[in-house]
């Protein structure tokens, strides 16, 4: 299992998640920062649990890419 989790709030608005991983990442329209896609939010932590191991090497590109680090990858 693939599990990602965004610390949301903390998000400067970038983009550098989506330019990796656009099929797990969006930019919202509302506030200009990152949405991890189909993820549950659990006071503020916003995880993504996939069994889709296809995901895992563009999902820790965005973790490294990321300058207020804000995106952990984990493989189980």
């Amino acid at each position: 299992m693939v599990i990602v989790t965004l610390q949301r709030d903390k998000c400067i608005g970038c983009n550098y998640c989506v330019e990796f991983a656009p099929k797990q990442f969006q930019m919202s329209k509302k506030d200009g920062k990152t949405v991890l896609i189909k993820s549950v939010n659990n006071k503020g932590f916003h995880t993504l649990k996939s069994h889709d191991h296809t995901i895992t090497e563009a999902c820790e590109q965005a973790e490294k890419a990321c300058p207020v680090h804000i995106i952990s990858v984990k493989e189980t």
